[in-house]
């Protein structure tokens, strides 16, 4: 960052170095919204805030290379930092940033610390916590708790609590720069800063003693946090137009693999603890790779086998989930997005019928479309057969892709 004197009152510092464990272990920043990675929607819609002069990535070390690469970054994201194993240490991490390549003496600025896994944030939202926390020195934007609110333990509800008075926090939540200092001053001083976690920059200030002003959030700015998520989000940025009559293409998809060793099956974009894995050159999940052979033959695209030839090591034991966000990005390069899958799986081994709603989710999510658009048949097929007899797996997809808007 070299411009010493940006634009807006505000800074930002965008957390996107989790883990993604409930995602599978696949990045769900990287998971494609609307034929675009969900990162690059929440890195816009900060950008677009007249608030924010300069945006600070703090992301996972093994992100890193294909930041440097990525085209939609906004110009506005001026640096990207390494994040640190905690929450708070990435955020401390971007600050330092900041800190030392923005200085702003007088601490006037706002520091603004969003979630990468809120891709709905609105231009009203970031402006009434920036005008909340240059008054009253720090405000989170938080929405009521409408659902009844059990405490439980060791899967017992051990009481009610009162839900009057209670909210749940989102991001952006935003920090007067001095504000900011004292705080972690104060921490410091008393050790906490290594030896406590918080779950958000409130709680920090809350330790402090430091007062934290509460404005209204929006219910729409979703944190994406399992494939359910990310085809709500899908609805709500209005990318999943499964209305689309004109101008949809179809497209088929046929896979199959024999089973081999060593565990567990991955299926559908889930886990089958206990199972054999199917043999392959990625993890054999044979029903992604049906789903993705159907939309690049859709959009006109090929095929996975032209997509990844067999003398590629790149898939090697990778997670079929990321060959299908792949395919993905490409279809949308050529000006498609996925509309509705229907899928029908042959196998004799596992029983499937309790886990189809499951898988139909996760593809869902993969794909960046609503669960509704995504359906999901078995069949243990003849018994004669290699499927049947439980030595193989097969599936064949039906894809529709529409034009991109």
């Amino acid at each position: 960052m070299n411009d010493p004197s940006p634009a807006g009152i505000a800074d930002a510092i965008v957390v996107a170095a989790g883990a993604s464990r409930r995602m599978g272990g696949l990045d769900k920043l990287d998971w494609s919204l609307g034929g675009r990675p969900l990162l690059a929607h929440t890195l816009e819609r900060l950008a677009a805030c007249p608030e924010v002069g300069v945006i600070v990535l703090v992301a996972s070390v093994q992100r890193q290379p294909a930041l440097a690469s990525a085209a939609w970054l906004p110009d506005k994201v001026r640096a990207t930092v390494a994040g640190g194993e905690r929450r708070q240490d990435s955020v401390l991490a971007g600050f330092r940033v900041l800190e030392g390549a923005l200085p702003d003496p007088a601490g006037e600025r706002v520091v603004l610390v969003h979630d990468g896994a809120r891709p709905l944030v609105t231009a009203s939202l970031v402006g009434a916590v920036v005008t909340a926390s240059l008054e009253h020195g720090a405000a989170i934007p938080v929405t009521p708790a409408v659902d009844t609110i059990k405490r439980i333990a060791d899967g017992r509800v051990v009481e009610t609590i009162e839900r009057e008075g209670l909210a749940a926090a989102q991001t952006p939540q935003g920090i007067r720069r001095s504000v900011f200092r004292r705080a972690l001053a104060a921490l410091d001083s008393e050790g906490l800063t290594a030896s406590r976690t918080w779950t958000d920059e409130a709680a920090l200030l809350e330790a402090c003693r430091i007062p934290v002003h509460a404005v209204s959030g929006d219910p729409t700015n979703i944190k994406v946090t399992v494939p359910a998520d990310l085809a709500r989000a899908a609805q709500l940025l209005s990318v999943d137009q499964r209305a689309a009559p004109s101008g949809t293409r179809t497209g088929i998809g046929h896979d199959s693999h024999p089973f081999g060793s060593g565990q567990p099956l991955w299926l559908g974009g889930i886990e089958f603890p206990g199972v054999p894995r199917l043999h392959g050159h990625s993890d054999g999940d044979t029903v992604l790779h049906a789903v993705a052979d159907a939309l690049l033959g859709a959009a006109g695209a090929g095929d996975l086998g032209r997509l990844f030839p067999a003398d590629d090591t790149t898939p090697a034991g990778i997670a079929s989930g990321g060959l299908l966000r792949t395919v993905v990005e490409r279809i949308a390069a050529a000006g498609w997005r996925p509309g509705h899958v229907d899928l029908l799986i042959v196998a004799g081994r596992p029983r499937l019928a309790g886990r189809l709603e499951t898988m139909g989710v996760a593809i869902a999510g993969l794909l960046g479309v609503s669960p509704e658009a995504v359906n999901v048949k078995a069949s243990t097929g003849n018994l004669d057969g290699s499927e049947g007899a439980g030595r193989s797996i097969s599936a064949l997809a039906v894809a529709t892709v529409v034009p991109i808007r």
